[in-house]
Parts: C-alpha cells; sequence; structure tokens
C-alpha cells in the first residue's frame, strides 16, 4: 500500500493544505484515502474527515504507546489504498528538545512510513538545499523520500529550487505551489464544523485539488511512497467479554466537538453504549444516560446561545446533581460554571455546577502535554493512577480550586488542577485513555455504581 508522514520544516509550512489537497486529488483519481494527524490537534483531523468521508485518526507517540499507534494506523488503513499521516509542527519537533518523542519523525519511525518534507522557499535558491539536507542528517532513521517546495515566485524559480535539492541532497522533489495559488485556508475557529458539515468547503477542496494536480507529480509521489502493511499488535481496543451496557451520554456539536475518537472506541469496547446530543440544539441528556461525557470545544464562540437554552442547562446540571458521573473536559468544565465571558466582556450564564467563572483572554493561557495522577475520590482515575493528555486554551479560571480533581505535570509546572464534587470531574486537560485504559473501566464501573445507588 501507499503510506506516508507528510511533514513540514516548522508550523505554517502549509501541511494541512498540502495533505487535504492531495487527499482530494487522490479521491479524485479513484483511490480511497485514510487520514491520520501526528499529535493532540482536533481540527485537522475534521478537514481530512470531511474530505475523505473517514474519520481521520489522532496518533501521538507521547499519549500512546508504538503498539497502540501501530495497531490504529494498520486497523483503519487496512482497506484503503492510501494512508496520509498529516505532521505536527516541524518535523523533529515534539515533547522535548532533546529528543523525537511526540514528534512527526517519531511517529513516521514508529510506522514504518516514509516521509515527504514540505519547505518554504521563498527567497530562498541554493540555499533550501542546506535546509533539506539538515533534516536528512539530524537523525539518521530519517526515511525523507520526497521533498514539495511551497511559497515560490516562479516556475524558474523553482527550477532552480529543485536543481539544488537533488545534487546536494539525492531526493526528488515532487513540485510546489506558487505563491496566491490557492486560496487562504477558511477560518479554523468559528464556525468551522458548522462550514465542514454543510458542504460548504467543497469548492475550496476541490480548488486546491485542481492546484495539487496542476503542480504536484502524483504519479512520481505514489512511487516513492511505498510502504509495508502493518499489523495489529495491542489488544486494548478488542470488545471486553461478559460485559453490561452502559449508557453514556456525549455533547456534541460545533460548540462541543474535541474528541478523541479511540476515546470512543475504548468506551464501547468495554461496553459503553454512546448516546449523542446537542446543547446548541437545546437538547436534553437522554433519560437513559447512566454517564456523562461534555468534552472542549467553542462554547466561548456560542455562550449566548448556549445560555438561552434553558432546557439543555437544566437537564445538564439536574443530571449531574443526580450524582450520574460524568467527566467534563476544557470546554466542558467552562460550560459547567457560574458564567463565561467572552473577549467583548460580555458574560453570560452557563450551568452553575462549578462556582466561579471563566474568562476569555486574547493570550494563551496553557498549551503543552500533561502527565496526569488522580486524587482520592476521583471516580476516573484515583490517587494510584496515571494518564497522559493534553492542554490547550486561552480562558483563565477564576473561582475556588478547593477540590482538585487531580494532580497534572507539564513541562514548566506542576499542581493540582480541576474540579471534583463527588461524581463530577472536571478540568482543563483533555485525557487520551489510550493512554492508560483502565480509566475507562473506572468511569463505567461507577456509572454501574451509581445506579445501583439510586435504585436502592
Amino acid at each position: 500500500m501507499n503510506r506516508f508522514v507528510l511533514a513540514g520544516t516548522g508550523s505554517g509550512v502549509g501541511k494541512t493544505t498540502f495533505t487535504i489537497g492531495i487527499m482530494r486529488a487522490l479521491l479524485n483519481r479513484g483511490l480511497t484515502v485514510q487520514g491520520f494527524k501526528c499529535g493532540p490537534d482536533y481540527i485537522d483531523p475534521t478537514y481530512h474527515t470531511a474530505v475523505t468521508k473517514r474519520i481521520s485518526r489522532n496518533i501521538d507517540s507521547f499519549m500512546m504507546t508504538e503498539e497502540v499507534v501501530q495497531s490504529i494506523v494498520a486497523k483503519n488503513s487496512a482497506d484503503v489504498n492510501v494512508a496520509i499521516i498529516e505532521g505536527v509542527m516541524g518535523f523533529y519537533d515534539g515533547k522535548s528538545p532533546l529528543s523525537n518523542e511526540g514528534s512527526a519523525a517519531h511517529i513516521s519511525e514508529i510506522t514504518k512510513s516514509p516521509v515527504i518534507l514540505i519547505v518554504n522557499a521563498a527567497s530562498m535558491a541554493r540555499s533550501v538545499a542546506a535546509i533539506v539536507k539538515g533534516f536528512q542528517l539530524l537523525d539518521e532513521n530519517a526515511n525523507i523520500v520526497g521533498i514539495i517546495a511551497n511559497q515560490l515566485g516562479s516556475k524558474s524559480h523553482y527550477e532552480i529550487v529543485k536543481a539544488a535539492i537533488e545534487q546536494e541532497c539525492n531526493v526528488p522533489v515532487l513540485g510546489y505551489l506558487p505563491k496566491g495559488a490557492v486560496p487562504t485556508l477558511p477560518s479554523r475557529h468559528l464556525g468551522l464544523v458548522p462550514a465542514i458539515e454543510r458542504g460548504e468547503l467543497d469548492g475550496y477542496f476541490d480548488e486546491l485539488a485542481a492546484a495539487i494536480e496542476e503542480n504536484i507529480n502524483l504519479d512520481l509521489l505514489l512511487e516513492v511512497t511505498k510502504a509495508e502493511v502493518l499489523q495489529q499488535s495491542s489488544t486494548i481496543f478488542e470488545a471486553a467479554e461478559n460485559v453490561k451496557p452502559v449508557h453514556i451520554a456525549v455533547a456534541k456539536d460545533a460548540a462541543f466537538n474535541f474528541y478523541y475518537e479511540e476515546n470512543f472506541e475504548l468506551l464501547r469496547a468495554n461496553g459503553a453504549v454512546l448516546h449523542f446530543f446537542s446543547p446548541l440544539a437545546n437538547e436534553v441528556v437522554p433519560k437513559v444516560a447512566q454517564g456523562l461525557y461534555i468534552g472542549g470545544g467553542f462554547p466561548e464562540e456560542f455562550a449566548s446561545e448556549l445560555a438561552t437554552n434553558k432546557e439543555t442547562l437544566y437537564s445538564v446540571k439536574e443530571t449531574i446533581k443526580r450524582g450520574v458521573p460524568t467527566l467534563a473536559e476544557c470546554g466542558g468544565f467552562m460550560y459547567l460554571t457560574e458564567s463565561i465571558q467572552n473577549r467583548d466582556g460580555q458574560s453570560f450564564p452557563m450551568v452553575g455546577m462549578i462556582p466561579g467563572s471563566v474568562k476569555m483572554q486574547t493570550k494563551l493561557a496553557a498549551l503543552g502535554y500533561r502527565e496526569i495522577t488522580g486524587v482520592a475520590g476521583n471516580f476516573l482515575i484515583s490517587q494510584h493512577e496515571q494518564a497522559k493528555g493534553h492542554e490547550f486554551h486561552y480562558s483563565v479560571y477564576e473561582g475556588t480550586h478547593e477540590s482538585p480533581a487531580y494532580f497534572s505535570k507539564g513541562r514548566f509546572r506542576a499542581q493540582q488542577e480541576g474540579y471534583l464534587q463527588e461524581n463530577l470531574v472536571a478540568g482543563y486537560t483533555h485525557f487520551h485513555f489510550a493512554s492508560n485504559p483502565q480509566l475507562v473501566k473506572n468511569w463505567l464501573t461507577a456509572c454501574e455504581k451509581s445506579i445501583r445507588n439510586e435504585v436502592e
């Protein structure tokens, strides 16, 4: 089969643009394509999914073992012609400046995938070869099989860059995109998910694919990206035996859509039946719910609508007050506070289960991987268990931290975080259940216990 990592020399070189353009162009040739995304990014996979009509998967060598990464790729690309793994940041950028862990380079090695490297060649000629050579030499395991140049001024500029790279680096240059060849990627924040779901980006995808076909040698790309078929070596996604069905309500719409698909798969494998509902549509928590999952997203962008939807607010609050084991991450955590204040200073009432409020700010509040240890009384993760996750938000919580939900350790800080109240676990960190599948078992056990207590 064909499988490759589409990496970049750094952020902003066009990885997502090339990824979705190549996906669309290959689909137009009648090929079946599966997308993957290195790292914890939630937004880029929505583009992959919109183009390929197959759910894109996150793979991360910090939050997952190598066996889990391999198994996710093997399982979800078994029936396709081409698997495209979009990189994260620069090719070697990951958890630490001293290793490849968490980087696209590490993923390419784990998945035995050749690499196509995208280089921004604006205002350069022979110097581009030095950049490519550096990426080749930094790690002897780097299997860079092709180069794509971006932001070139003309066809003659491309010929100069191509000649320099191919002579000095002994790797083919597959093509380029000139400056202004494609429209700017639509907004990646407000309205992204609704626009994709309504098909409003199809014209953009088609225009992008046409530019790729014209300027990238796709036949050569397919020639140099042959890869061996991977085997599934992890058993964590296999269905557990003799488990009772447990009904989990999941808030999912344009305001709450930051979920790892593998979290859903692990829940289902252990007996969970997922019931999706939309707070934006004023839908109530399904009556069958034995557990409640409210993920991240953009509640601040829809704060006015969420505040108006009283039936959902009441339903969520009553569900939690009833003792239904609830996990609320980032946007879900924000939603459960007393109010959200947007960047314009407007404040909107929310569920009110968590004392205090959140306030949006223009500067980044937190970003990075997290190693998590639970605390006593946390139904999801005990004080003797660890898991991994990621944190990324612009809002700050203003309230009490008298009942932290877990201990969180990042590169620059280690502190107690989140909010714990009986069967409610909430905080800014997004958990990845593949980092410790025991969390799923803990949650479902708590759901069964809660129902028994309610009946008694």
